[in-house]
């Protein structure tokens, strides 16, 4: 049974220039229609494997080849143009100039600038003249590996002699009476012409009709308005075929279904650009919708499929119904093993029981080995089609008892994996529908390869802004801060939203969260940039509104296109107060103890990287013991329904509804009605107030004779009203002798001595304006006569060592009592 499908199938592989010759002569033989030419065109993606076809013709100005019809995937992803100088050097010009044929691989059309793709897989090009030279050319684009061979080419040769290009691409209003179901629209004035088919759709009589576009639009239902108006609006439209479904509203309340196929044509002199087409009742044309059709709308779905998972549910959309099928999976190979990614209907229950024992994760995986029938399909690279009573080994006759298709998917020279189609009453498989299987799988297979580069970047930008953020926030004296964050679902991209919690000097904490523009690893990048100098500035000590300056300044220094907002937020836990600074971010929320939430209206200054010169005001806070701070980016509270004051307003609600005392919980509510078109970063800190707030003491150390004696002495006073111990004193007063000794001795200027007790935890600190740090000796001989100091410091010290301050440093040492 197997040699004898095989050698259907090398049939069917002869006779395809035969069977594209039979449908191009069926074509040319019906009445001319004004989609002649694109169904034409559409036969070079069934018959010849093109990816994109296209006709090139002089227009009204013979200095300018124009682009005429085209099918199949958006020209935008080869970059081709509308049109091109007949004079120049485009493989267009030369093949319309010289009458020669041209195809032209990867590595010929790198040197041409203007048909380089957008993407990352390679493609192939032919460009076969239209007669005679001077008579304009058909192009074609191909993705298989090799492109074009020469079955394909014979189908080429077949589709430019049934070519009928018309002489001039005016519009059928410049030059007589429009067909009863034709329109024309001019695009700079909304005036548009129309049959009185159209007028008899849209329930307008002749007589009363304005001529104006905007009277037929208001006639359209709401939700199918943003639909439509994206084609008959010129800047987002290029030259070639467009088709839609949308719906009107009758008299009786009823909507019907409509069909609008149309193509912009360019203006020239003193002419402007026009929208022509057909319009005509959808309800009578859905059952008659060819095998080519299918192709060219799976080709334009998948043409904006981002993910894998996106290919596998247009190519469920494309095929399952129109071909009645009853079940349909794609699968991708991966070693031995064929990962499925979609399956339709997706119950476990639907599928055979070989499957349903591997049901591992959300989809199954099944051995290949346990196939053998499709692993011979997947190494041939051929559909293969096995009609009911086939016998076939379980785990695929039980997917199609009634007839089982299997398109294996080719991409990049490999196979990327397998389509399996399969029916439970027995199905007759004719030519057209192989054809049309055939033509599917080679789309499908390069779709994949798309969305696979698309998620492995994807995922590499994802993994580079987790990386960024940060693992843990660090626990705080006094508070509790938790974070979220959300990357966005609209396009599967990463943007550049993040968020910081520092620790710093003295029982300051500053809370950050800012938002690069864009959505990319540039993004990404420049977000873990600015985190990263953020987090250095505050570490040197510096108050709020020179750490935001200072990122500003770096940032511009940069000189990237692109900028940051940022909220800065330093807390003093022992105090219970705050300054904010905004730099062109959103304001703090703020929810009190007695549940009241409150929008901060605090000064802010522009975006960081904007202005060189920007002032970035400090605004005071206070906070009662159980305040919640809030701070977020705008994917939280704005969004394409909710502008940003009734999104802030609705964050303040939601606070003050929320029980601060699980700060957790809090945060997973406030993202629960998040629009996802956008990041969202979320921080939330609650002050509880220091349980016990330090004792402290500072002594300026001038620069006299008895500079350490006062020290000492300052010291030793201090901790005697601290009911400090002899012995600890001792040690401390040791160390307050080494350390301000170092900093009269290496450095100049101020010198200022710092005493703490938190929590039975002396700290002394030093503080001095040479940010130099002491090193510790790695040996010292009987005969040095210093370096000993730091040793000293170290032998009596439970910790030590330098923080920046203010452009100097500050040397700690700390002593536990009994430690």
């Amino acid at each position: 049974m197997a040699n004898v499908v095989r050698s259907e199938g090398a049939a069917i592989s002869r006779t395809r220039a035969e069977r594209a010759e039979a449908a191009l002569d069926t074509l040319t033989a019906s009445p001319a229609t004004p989609d002649r030419l694109r169904r034409v065109l559409e036969q070079a993606l069934v018959f010849a494997g093109a990816a994109f076809a296209a006709v090139y013709t002089p227009g009204d100005d013979p200095s300018q080849l124009c682009l005429a019809e085209s099918a199949g995937l958006p020209r935008t992803l080869y970059g081709l143009r509308d049109c091109y100088p007949a004079a120049g050097t485009s493989p267009v010009a030369e093949t319309h100039r010289t009458g020669r044929p041209r195809r032209l691989g990867p590595e010929d059309l790198a040197g041409f600038p203007e048909a380089r793709r957008l993407a990352t897989s390679e493609f192939f090009v032919a460009v076969l003249p239209l007669g005679p030279a001077g008579g304009g050319c058909l192009l074609a684009v191909s993705e298989h590996p090799g492109g074009f061979d020469a079955d394909d080419r014979a189908c080429l040769d077949l589709i430019v002699r049934a070519i009928a290009v018309p002489a001039s691409t005016a519009p059928a209003g410049d030059t007589g009476e429009l067909p009863a179901d034709a329109f024309s629209l001019a695009m700079d004035s909304g005036r548009v012409e129309v049959g009185d088919e159209i007028l008899r759709l849209f329930g307008l009589a002749r007589d009363a009709f304005d001529g104006r576009v905007e009277t037929l639009l208001a006639l359209t239902v709401p939700e199918d308005l943003p639909a439509l108006m994206s084609v008959v609006e010129a800047d987002h439209m290029s030259i070639g075929e467009r088709e839609l479904e949308f719906r009107i509203l009758q008299p009786s309340g009823e909507p019907r279904w409509l069909r609008l196929r149309g193509r912009l044509l360019p203006g020239g002199e003193g002419r402007a650009a026009r929208l022509v087409g057909t319009v005509a009742d959808a309800s009578t044309l859905r059952s008659g919708v060819t095998d080519v059709a299918r192709v060219q709308r799976l080709a334009a779905a998948l043409a904006t499929a981002g993910t894998v998972k996106d290919v596998g549910k247009a190519v469920v959309a494309a095929l399952r119904r129109p071909l009645q099928a009853d079940r349909i999976a794609l699968a991708e190979l991966e070693n031995d093993r064929l990962v499925v990614t979609v399956l339709d209907p997706p119950e476990p229950e639907a599928w055979p029981e070989l499957w349903r024992t591997e049901w591992r994760t959300e989809w199954p995986d099944a051995p290949v080995r346990a196939m053998p029938t499709l692993a011979a399909a997947l190494r041939e690279g051929r559909a293969r089609i096995w009609p009911a009573g086939t016998p076939l080994e379980p785990a695929l006759a039980d997917v199609g008892p009634g007839g089982l298709a299997v398109l294996p998917l080719p991409a990049g020279g490999r196979m990327a994996g397998a389509c399996l189609i399969g029916w439970d009453r027995p199905h007759d498989f004719g030519p057209d529908e192989r054809a049309l299987l055939t033509a599917c799988a080679g789309l499908t297979g390069q779709a994949l390869l798309r969305a696979h580069a698309f998620d492995a970047e994807h995922e590499l930008v994802g993994m580079l802004q987790r990386t960024l953020l940060p693992r843990r926030l660090p626990r705080l004296p006094g508070a509790v801060a938790v974070a979220r964050y959300l990357p966005t679902t609209a396009g599967l991209e990463v943007g550049g939203d993040w968020y910081d919690v520092i620790p710093l000097a003295d029982h300051h904490v500053a809370l950050v969260i800012g938002d690069v523009q864009g959505h990319n690893a540039g993004a990404a990048t420049l977000m873990g940039q600015m985190r990263t100098a953020l987090r250095a500035y505050a570490a040197e000590g510096h108050s709020p509104d020179v750490v935001v300056a200072h990122a500003n300044r770096l940032l511009l220094d940069m000189e990237t296109d692109l900028f940051a907002t940022c909220a800065y937020v330093d807390v003093d836990m022992e105090q219970g107060t705050a300054w904010c600074v905004r730099a062109g971010h959103l304001q703090p929320v703020l929810r009190h103890p007695d549940g009241t939430a409150e929008i901060v209206r605090a000064e802010g200054g522009p975006p960081l990287g904007v202005l060189s010169q920007a002032e970035f005001p400090m605004t005071p806070l206070r906070l009662q013991p159980g305040t919640v701070i809030a701070l977020t980016t705008d994917g939280l509270v704005e969004s394409p329904d909710e502008d940003l004051d009734m999104g802030m307003d609705r964050l303040a609600a939601e606070l003050a509804a929320a029980d601060p005392a699980h700060l957790g919980l809090v945060a997973d509510a406030l993202l629960t009605g998040a629009h996802r078109t956008d990041d969202v970063a979320l921080l939330l800190m609650r002050y509880d107030g220091m349980a016990v707030k330090p004792l402290r003491e500072s002594w300026t150390v001038w620069r006299v004779p008895e500079a350490v004696r006062h020290a000492r002495r300052f010291t030793r006073r201090t901790l005697r009203t601290w009911g400090v111990s002899q012995d600890t004193m001792e040690a401390a007063l040791l160390v307050v002798s080494e350390l301000v000794t170092n900093a009269l001795v290496h450095t100049g200027g101020q010198v200022r001595l710092d005493l703490s007790l938190v929590n039975h935890r002396l700290r002394l600190a030093v503080a001095d304006a040479s940010p130099r740090s002491p090193v510790k000796p790695t040996s010292i001989g009987w005969e040095a006569t210093g370096g000993r100091g730091i040793l000293l410091v170290e032998a009596v010290s439970a910790a030590w060592g330098t923080l920046p301050v203010s452009g100097g440093k500050q040397v700690w040492a700390d002593l536990v009592p009994g430690g």
